[in-house]
């Protein structure tokens, strides 16, 4: 069975609604039933869209900063997951990209919860 991780770049002032884009798909995800989905803040970045680089700054009271969010099953339901939350991620208005790679599971252990 081939395994695969799905890569999505926005922006963390992106919204589903009132919630967070990057919270609602990895909620998404977990009710999808999919093995795991992990949340990384950039501190610095552009996009095509961007006009200029993003950055953190201790200043700022929002930071519009960027967001990459990493999926983790088998091909199949990476896939199908993508099709679930594709209008979703339409509507990000600052844009986004999204890569599908294969991957080789290594080493994996469930915990305890």
């Amino acid at each position: 069975m081939e395994n695969s991780i799905l890569k999505i770049y926005l922006s963390s002032t992106d919204k589903h609604g009132s919630t967070l884009l990057y919270e609602h798909i990895v909620e998404e995800a977990r009710k999808y039933g999919i093995n795991g989905a992990t949340v990384y803040r950039g501190v610095m970045g552009y996009g095509p869209s961007s006009k200029h680089i993003n950055t953190s700054r201790f200043w700022e009271l929002t930071e519009k900063l960027p967001i990459v969010i990493e999926i983790i099953d088998v091909n199949e339901k990476i896939r199908s997951f993508y099709q679930f939350i594709s209008e979703d991620i339409e509507k990000a208005a600052k844009g986004c990209t999204i890569t599908i790679q294969p991957i080789d599971f290594f080493y994996q252990r469930n915990g305890k919860s």
